[in-house]
């Protein structure tokens, strides 16, 4: 399983003219077609009156098949939706998206020539884009006194932890979600704080 992978850490636009027609493309961070369709809106509203607004996207970690869509918008079949998401998959980043738009300049490009229209701007934008890493987080339960959370809290968040949920009784509940890369790392800090009194129940 995918434990950790890049996501795109910024938005990208690269312009192009190609035999007269104006290709504008936009890579950004996209994690669900929710997220790209409103983005897709955005694009529209920017640039008005396109010929074509294509796109692809992978909304998960890079290997994953299902959880990904394209669109020629259009253009003739496999000529720009298809070939545009071939690209993203091959940079090996999840959670991306690339809309491309296209103001026709008169001049037909063919299939061939899309193929390539439609994938120059997003390598280009591959080659620029800074990238973060994301961890897989697991949920993880603790249980600490009421004198300990302040430290808890700021131990999670040292570990790039996300508290999900707690409850309090005479002891306090920590739901959290924290990545398997930190697991050791996160339970020797807090046996070297703790005098070796607590201890995190990880659901790996």
């Amino acid at each position: 399983m995918t434990e950790q992978y890049e996501i795109p850490n910024q938005t990208l636009t690269i312009e192009e003219e190609i035999k007269h027609s104006r290709f504008t493309t936009v890579l950004f961070h996209c994690s669900s077609e929710t997220q790209l369709k409103c983005a897709l809106t955005n694009i529209k509203a920017e640039y008005p009156g396109a010929n074509h607004y294509c796109y692809a996207f992978v909304a998960s970690d890079p290997q994953n098949s299902i959880a990904i869509g394209s669109s020629d918008d259009g253009e003739p079949a496999g000529s720009a939706g298809r070939p545009m998401l071939a690209t993203l998959q091959g940079a090996n980043i999840g959670e991306i998206a690339a809309i491309v738009v296209r103001y026709f300049g008169g001049t037909k490009l063919g299939v061939g020539g899309l193929v390539r229209a439609y994938s120059s701007g997003i390598k280009s934008g591959l080659m620029e884009l800074e990238t973060k890493t994301k961890y897989i987080r697991y949920s993880t339960q603790l249980e600490c006194s009421y004198a300990q959370l302040n430290d808890i809290e700021h131990w999670i968040n040292k570990f790039d932890g996300v508290i999900i949920n707690k409850v309090f009784t005479d002891v306090i509940q920590i739901e959290f979600e924290i990545a398997k890369a930190f697991h050791d790392d996160f339970n020797r800090e807090l046996a070297s704080q703790t005098q070796g009194q607590l201890k995190a129940k990880f659901n790996v």
